[in-house]
């Protein structure tokens, strides 16, 4: 993948009021967080962050640009608008390309589209893996080849590619399972008949009705 790059300011304007106003001008606040050193507020364009978001996720280190200096991050976490499509904060993790470094990685079920038995349900337990390495080993994603499941099979985190790469460490018990394939369970559907005699018996009768008004009156 091409280096992805996210035009950024460093941020002066702190406090409630004004980083409404910074959102209310479509920009985003932030902070750069490093180890051993101050933290940065920043703030990028709302659109421009929602572009480089949907390429990079938050498993893909990305170049803040502020014009005279660059810094390699990982959008560590963002928050969204209860119910505006709107950005409110984003955190950027400053990357030491010397240091390992933990990132949440997404699972992919490959081939989920190709499973032949039918009928089927292919029930997924996992969606992201933890893993820590160096940068440069980040991957994007964990993959897992499904399309050969039989009714009964799983997949485990000793299944997914990742897990033979030996400069990557995933950090979950190599037996959790990740996916399997099951069988639907099918609801028994009441005849018509027998669905309106539960209907019949749940109303009360005039005795059952005179008892229950006996008791509420003492």
């Amino acid at each position: 993948m091409a280096e992805l790059v996210l035009q950024a300011e460093k941020r002066e304007a702190t406090g409630k009021n004004k980083v409404n106003k910074l959102r209310a001008a479509e920009l985003v606040p932030g902070v750069v967080y490093a180890k051993d050193e101050e933290n940065i507020n920043v703030q990028v364009t709302a659109r421009d962050f929602e572009k480089v978001l949907r390429q990079a996720g938050t498993s893909t280190i990305i170049t803040l640009d502020f014009g005279d200096e660059k810094k390699d991050v990982l959008i560590k976490a963002y928050q969204n608008h209860a119910f505006k499509n709107q950005f409110l904060h984003v955190d950027f993790q400053a990357i030491n390309q010397n240091e390992t470094i933990r990132v949440q990685v997404p699972v992919v079920l490959v081939g989920r589209d190709e499973i032949r038995v039918e009928p089927s349900v292919l029930v997924q337990n996992i969606d992201v893996v933890e893993v820590e390495c160096l940068p440069r080993y980040i991957p994007q994603t964990a993959d897992v080849e499904v399309s050969d499941l039989q009714i009964g099979d799983v997949r485990t985190i000793a299944d997914l590619d990742i897990a033979k790469v030996d400069d990557i460490t995933i950090l979950e018990e190599d037996d959790e399972v990740i996916c399997s394939l099951q069988e639907p369970n099918e609801e028994e559907i009441p005849e018509e008949g027998e669905e309106e005699a539960a209907d019949a018996s749940d109303v009360p009768t005039v005795d059952e009705t005179e008892e229950s008004e006996s008791e509420d009156e003492e």
